[in-house]
């Protein structure tokens, strides 16, 4: 057995900054070699930041991240780093690869390189591409085809990056050439309980292999996705030996006992490279160092939206945020994720009452503007409102959603004279069946609770003000707020329900029939009354055209809308079960 210090960088790049990357992984390096590693490693992808998309196809960029790792294993050596093992996810192309018309233009790859005194001595090309849910990977990259196993200090590390480990292969390869670690670099986005998964899938690996399993995984948010982090170490019994905090950067060490391999197996399509570390380190860590403990279900889903959110504006240059508060339980709950994500000074709320808003309405956005410390003005509808119907004369729906509108333009206005960026306060159970008004409360540059359901707005409303609680601070939340009755409020004495079954009953129909893609059929033999789950569908199928119009909003759920969920909007197919 012998002593290997790892060091797992759980950071937060930005996509095609790749010089804020290189930075940023320099600086993560020199603190793994101030704590005496001998082996470093990135998540997926880390140099230019995860996913890229179709940036994958530009030669320029390609050129770019290929001389940033030249570039990274340059100032390694330079900064007096060079004795450090780096393993760094990046974008590289495959010379050899067949062109073809089949292939994604200029052959990219999504690539780990190892690095050590200032030269690239390998690189390992990810052999599965994931073509589902939110990834597109088989029309990006094209896969790798030689497995790499580095020994150091005759410790044999095999790499994968992120899906590979997920299918079978990696795990028996690493077994067949007798390697004591797995070494996994991860671009493995937030989903509810994916954790747990993770973990499951680790202890799995590590009993197949026979050797320890490293997964090192990127956090923040891009676009749709968070990245939650969650990089752990499993040994070879499946037993956890350290854990990294989920939704923070860190630095994740361990100290692991490993055997060594001085005849290795030769194994074909594998290629091996032999490099010497330090010594072994004296003291050795202690074995709790840097475990954490998993969130529970409403803090991941909490923590995810604030991640999102934040990453959203300030990787975009937004200076503010600013949406609309109707005193009810959406905006609310945005109000205080929003808050929690930007800090009160960037945050501005905007209230619009028309002449049916109520009293409490009013009041209970103001307390709330004022518990949180946030700014809140106040601009009345009613005057436009009666200006545009002095010159439409609207009824019904129209008039209601006028109403919408109306404060959507007021806050686009301000957003344009401003800076801020608009949020949508809209959830998913209304995304779903379409309650929502185009052009009205759907506007915004981000929709941070676009997949939340909202039985788990209350939820996520009470448990943040539990947190509050159990640090001796006043809830954010007015409790008010959560009792009441929700209402849009665009006619008098409305209700969601006048038109919405109970959100209980809503939102486990759209689990089964969008989460689950269940058939009619299928939804009805829940236990579903018939009527209501053909009415809802019917919603469903209707609303895709809206849905396709909001704003991003970030992925909580097993299936968006969004990424996970690309449903046509022309299209005659009706499940009639």
């Amino acid at each position: 057995m012998s002593q290997l210090r790892l060091a797992l960088a759980q950071i937060n790049p930005i996509v095609g900054d790749i010089e804020y990357n290189l930075d940023l992984i320099l600086s993560q390096a020199k603190e793994a070699v101030a704590a005496g590693a001998h082996v470093f490693a990135t998540g997926e992808m880390a140099l230019v930041g995860y996913p890229i998309e179709d940036l994958s196809y530009r030669k320029a960029f390609i050129d770019a991240s290929r001389a940033a790792v030249h570039a990274l294993a340059e100032r390694l050596e330079a900064e007096n780093l060079g004795e450090l093992i780096v393993v760094v996810g990046h974008l590289d192309h495959d010379a050899a690869a067949d062109h073809n018309d089949a292939r994604p233009r200029n052959n990219p790859t999504n690539t780990a390189s190892v690095i050590q005194h200032g030269t690239i001595h390998g690189r390992y090309d990810k052999h599965h591409l994931p073509n589902y849910g939110v990834f597109d990977e088989f029309r990006h990259f094209v896969p790798g085809r030689e497995s790499l196993i580095m020994h150091v200090n005759d410790i044999p590390i095999a790499l994968a990056i992120c899906e590979d480990i997920w299918q079978e292969g990696p795990s028996a390869v690493a077994k067949a050439a007798g390697a004591s670690l797995l070494l996994v670099l991860n671009g493995s986005p937030y989903e509810a309980a994916k954790d747990d998964v993770r973990l499951e899938l680790c202890q799995k690996r590590a009993r197949e292999a026979d050797a320890h399993v490293a997964y090192v995984n990127l956090v923040g948010g891009q676009d749709e996705l968070v990245f939650d982090g969650d990089s752990l170490i499993v040994d070879s019994a499946g037993d956890v030996l350290a854990r990294a905090a989920q939704f923070q950067e860190q630095l994740l060490l361990a100290d692991l006992d490993l055997p060594t391999v001085m005849t290795p197996t030769n194994v074909h399509g594998m290629k091996r490279l032999y490099l010497k570390a330090k010594p072994p380190v004296s003291p050795a860590l202690p074995v709790t160092l840097g475990t954490a403990q998993p969130l529970d279900d409403y803090a991941e889903r909490y923590w995810a939206i604030v991640t999102g959110l934040r990453d959203y504006v300030e990787k975009n240059g937004f200076r503010s945020v600013l949406f609309g508060m109707s005193g009810g339980i959406d905006s609310t709950l945005v109000a205080a994720l929003a808050t929690d994500a930007l800090g009160p000074n960037r945050v501005f709320g905007v209230s619009n009452p028309s002449a049916w808003s109520t009293e409490h309405s009013k009041t209970d956005a103001q307390e709330q503007a004022e518990r949180l410390g946030i700014s809140m003005r106040t601009i009345p509808i009613a005057p436009i409102f009666n200006a545009y119907q002095d010159a439409l004369s609207l009824d019904g729906v129209a008039e209601e959603n006028l109403q919408a509108r109306i404060r959507a333009v007021v806050w686009m206005g301000l957003s344009n004279q401003e800076g801020h960026v608009v949020l949508a306060c809209g959830n998913k159970s209304e995304l779903a069946v379409g309650y929502s008004t185009i052009y009205g409360d759907a506007v915004g540059g981000y929709a941070p609770i676009k997949d939340l359901p909202k039985t788990l707005v209350w939820e996520l409303s009470r448990w943040r003000n539990r947190l509050a609680e159990s640090r001796n601070e006043t809830p954010p939340i007015p409790q008010q707020i959560i009792d009441k009755e929700p209402s849009a409020e665009l006619r008098p004495g409305q209700r969601d329900s006048d038109s919405l079954p109970p959100y209980d009953v809503l939102d486990a129909i759209i689990d089964a029939y969008v989460e689950r893609d269940f058939s009619i059929t299928e939804t009805i033999a829940e236990g579903f009354d018939e009527p209501l789950v053909r009415r809802v569908a019917s919603l469903v199928d209707r609303a895709e055209y809206k849905r396709r119009q909001y704003p991003p909003g970030p992925k909580l759920s097993r299936r968006n809308f969004g990424r996970d969920r690309r449903v046509p909007i022309t299209h005659r197919w009706r499940d009639e079960g």
